[in-house]
């Protein structure tokens, strides 16, 4: 059995995804960030960085308990495991790493940029909502591009890293609908899977997010998140 910390969040969600692709055993255990569940003594045992998701993995190497969290690295863990979703040939399992760490330290970091200045920040910084929207704008082009010419990101198989991607793009291409064509028919293809249609409901959406309309955000959810409790020594 796998349990999954975590609640409705895109890095949660592309776990979620990777799981039930997987047909693993799991469950779910929630993770509620706007409350700050993230920063309680049981959770910083599991993880001292107070990021979700973290999973432990009851029967891990040897028979014994792992636990791990950072999304690259619990994908990879679950595609070694299971020796599904990553490519057996050298330079293909290459490519899928590749665009796996793009989504890690570009989509991830950048996207989540952009959403917090736009939406959850209090004070409005023109500058911040700029160079983030422009950056976003430019992955999407990359990301195009790249399934301009392949049928998924690492070629021709579907991998962790399509998975991995997917949950960070669903509000851009709502919101730029038409505009990425080729992202557009990747998309579909991932959302017409039932394993990623399941992923995509880990955890239930509070009315604080985006989701929800930012209905109740509050200055207390912005020092759980980013101010003073966040930042607390521990």
């Amino acid at each position: 059995m796998i349990v999954l910390y975590g609640g409705p969040t895109p890095n949660a969600r592309k776990i979620g995804v990777a799981l039930f692709e997987m047909e693993l055993a799991w469950r779910l255990e929630p993770i509620d960030i706007l409350a700050g569940d993230q920063l309680t003594p049981r959770f910083l045992a599991l993880n001292p960085n107070n990021k979700t998701p973290v999973i432990i993995d009851e029967d891990g190497p040897g028979g014994r308990p792992l636990t791990l969290w950072e999304t690259g690295a619990i994908l990879l863990y679950l595609a070694e495991k299971t020796g599904r979703f990553l490519p057996e040939d050298p330079t293909r399992r290459a490519i899928c790493w590749q665009w796996l760490m793009f989504q890690v330290s570009g989509i991830g970091p950048m996207f989540g940029q952009e959403v917090h200045f736009t939406h959850y920040a209090k004070d409005q910084h023109p500058y911040a909502i700029a160079r983030y929207s422009r950056e976003v704008d430019r992955l999407l082009r990359v990301l195009d591009k790249r399934l301009g010419e392949a049928a998924w990101l690492a070629g021709d198989d579907y991998t962790i890293a399509d998975m991995a991607t997917l949950p960070y793009l669903r509000r851009q291409l709502s919101e730029k609908a038409g505009r990425h064509p080729h992202i557009e028919r990747w998309a579909a293809a991932m959302m017409a899977r039932p394993a990623v249609q399941a992923g995509l409901q880990v955890g239930v959406a509070r009315p604080e997010v985006i989701e929800g309309g930012l209905r109740g955000f509050t200055d207390e959810h912005r020092s759980i998140l980013w101010g003073e409790r966040q930042h607390a020594a521990r």
